[in-house]
């Protein structure tokens, strides 16, 4: 509802920005005579035996012949106010586009199909007419600009291009093209330059959706005593549906990003976020644990849109610095969706049924829906350009108004094979893209393997109770929130360093200072999960173990918000690739490590179970020190990575 009515009122600002350009009043000079004046082309002024080309059934020319003639062609003279301007051309293209004959009545404008050689037959016989009539002026130049006023939008307004076509585009052959962009840095319709309260609150509904397919990620978790009864299967068995939702997350990936840049990031969070509805519907009512996983995998895979389009749409309302500040928001909104998801569910499990943590979630996830559907804009920028070059069209009847998206005319199939193999590419081709990629994957292992491990830790050693044990999850979001806090001063400090590249001529900071979270969060983790795992005892007090999780929180955080800016500004126009390889790596693993992790606690043991884990992250915790001094080094040999 929020896109269509866009829609409308997107064509509205579109006349509106065109009237304060005058160009009411430039069709109207250039396509209307004098009204005191008799013009050569009416019923007077024409023989009954001269019939118009359009009569005489004449067939209008292609636009090779048009564009050979528009470019050799000296601007037109137009009358305006009884002064005689010359018109400047339009980047060496005639403002005149031939091929249709326009009308203004009242300031609204009609476009009727002509043809290209009336306009110079209808001249020629306006001229000779008005040299043997020395009563009649010369309405040599009236007549030639009886044309469609398409190509004199774009030297009125700016924004428009016009160009010849590019090899890929269709090659010169089909002539030019009007590239349709936003009308300078100020344009009203550009999502940047909305209120901030807007853009705030459309940030936050889109983090409503990654927290809620976050809750469903993990609720089933506290429920695997429950409903492995009910099914008659084995703990390990059951925790196959959480472990298959993450699978599904990760391959729903490669599909949301192309559709999102087919059709736009709106059509793709409602039909998603509906079809996700259905899925966890579905698994409240799964007779049995095969229909659940089935009905698990469906509901992940449709609810991955989140994850792989949210820094899009973020991307789409905020420039780099922005980011910096609004970024986190959605940040914590993912982190807490995997935390709330056991918290709900192991009190709902106890005391209700494990089948009402789907039912919560699907009446939860509906009421997003319904804000969704209601308040939320479509805010990419091609498909707002399309629209933008469609109404353009419309109003001009110049067919030739593409934006970039339209121009390029990348067929879906093209895209989603491109986006398929694309992020395999980067993984093996460039550093940067596997060693973040393998740091996040560690830290959704340590955070997903907590909701199996959280009985052993805490219900086994210190005899918790199923809702209490889970509700120790606050603690790691209480770390998220340590993290938060030093938002304002990360992004105070990124102002200060673009402010002193901006002194010395440059534009933006490289790509390396987004790390700074991430190196103060990459020591956080091993601690605190060495923590963890040699004070879980009974000798030791609860309140011990439950502390370290604040240092893993807070390293959680970091870590992830680092990550994802930095392959955003290190890729830029691969960005959505290396964050697709990314989404698809971490979650794959993490699925596959929430069945592993049970025998590990069992046989293994809490300590060297979580001390194994502490280990892996040592190792990975030198990453963002290496790439904050080395980083620039290593995108100068890279094939996709910018240099800057």
């Amino acid at each position: 509802m929020q896109s269509f009515l866009q829609y409308r009122k997107f064509r509205h600002n579109l006349e509106e920005q065109i009237q304060r350009h005058g160009l009411n009043k430039v069709a109207g000079c250039a396509t209307q005579p004098d009204t005191d004046r008799e013009h050569p082309l009416e019923a007077g002024g024409r023989n009954e035996d001269e019939l118009l080309p359009a009569e005489e059934g004449i067939q209008p020319r292609d636009h090779a012949t048009e564009e050979k003639e528009l470019e050799n062609e000296k601007p037109p003279q137009r009358q305006e106010n009884g002064t005689a301007l010359l018109a400047p051309p339009f980047n060496g293209f005639s403002q005149q586009t031939r091929g249709h004959r326009a009308s203004s009545t009242n300031g609204s404008l009609h476009h009727t199909n002509t043809r290209d050689t009336s306009l110079s037959r209808a001249s020629s016989r306006a001229t000779s007419r008005a040299n043997s009539t020395a009563s009649r002026p010369n309405y040599l130049s009236t007549a030639t600009t009886r044309s469609t006023i398409g190509a004199r939008l774009g030297q009125t307004l700016t924004g428009v291009d016009v160009r010849t076509r590019k090899t890929n585009e269709g090659g010169p052959e089909r002539g030019k093209v009007f590239v349709v962009a936003y009308q300078g840095p100020d344009d009203p319709l550009n999502p940047h330059n909305w209120s901030i309260t807007k853009r705030v609150a459309i940030t936050l509904l889109v983090a409503s959706i990654g927290l809620i397919v976050g809750v469903a990620s993990s609720i089933d978790s506290a429920a695997i005593p429950q409903a492995s009864k009910e099914f008659h299967v084995s703990e390990v068995t059951e925790s196959l549906a959480t472990a298959i939702y993450l699978v599904g997350f990760g391959i729903g990936a490669f599909t949301a990003a192309p559709v999102s840049e087919t059709v736009g990031r709106n059509p793709v969070y409602l039909v998603t976020m509906l079809l996700f509805m259905i899925w966890v519907m579905a698994s409240a009512l799964a007779p049995n644990i095969g229909a659940q996983l089935v009905f698990r995998f469906l509901a992940g895979y449709f609810g991955s849109t989140p994850l792989t389009c949210a820094g899009g749409s973020i991307s789409d309302m905020w420039d780099a610095t922005q980011r910096t500040a609004v970024f986190p928001l959605f940040a914590n909104a993912a982190f807490w969706g995997p935390i709330l998801g056991p918290i709900m569910g192991g009190f709902i499990a106890e005391n209700v049924s494990w089948r009402w943590c789907e039912w919560i979630t699907l009446i939860w996830a509906g009421g997003i829906l319904i804000a969704l559907f209601f308040f939320l804009p479509e805010t990419y920028a091609p498909i707002l350009l399309s629209w933008k070059a469609q109404h353009l069209r419309s109003i001009t009847g110049n067919e030739r108004y593409k934006s970039a998206l339209e121009v390029q005319d990348t067929k879906f199939k093209d895209r989603l094979i491109h986006n398929f193999y694309r992020p395999f590419q980067l993984f093996v081709y460039e550093p940067i893209v596997v060693l973040f990629t393998l740091y996040l994957t560690v830290v959704y292992i340590v955070l997903f393997t907590f909701l199996t491990g959280y009985e052993y830790i805490f219900s086994d050693t210190y005899g918790l109770s199923q809702g209490v044990t889970f509700l120790i999850f606050v603690t790691l979001g209480i770390g998220f929130g340590f993290a938060t806090a030093f938002v304002p001063w990360v992004f105070k400090r990124y102002q200060r360093n673009l402010a002193k590249v901006q002194e010395e001529g440059g534009t933006h900071l490289p790509p390396e200072q987004r790390l700074i979270f991430a190196m103060m969060g990459a020591p956080a983790l091993p601690i605190g999960l060495f923590w963890l795992a040699w004070s879980a005892r009974p000798s030791v007090s609860i309140w011990c173990p439950i502390i370290s999780n604040l240092p893993i929180g807070f390293a959680i955080m970091c870590i992830f918000i680092s990550s994802y800016q930095y392959l955003i500004d290190a890729f830029e126009a691969y960005a959505a690739s290396a964050l697709v390889g990314a989404t698809f790596i971490r979650y794959i693993a993490a699925g596959g490590m929430i069945p592993a992790s049970i025998p590990l606690y069992e046989n293994v043991g809490v300590p060297w179970t979580v001390t194994l884990l502490g280990a892996v992250s040592l190792l990975m915790a030198p990453v963002p020190y290496i790439f904050y001094y080395f980083g620039a080094r290593i995108r100068k040999r890279s094939r996709y990575a910018a240099s800057v």
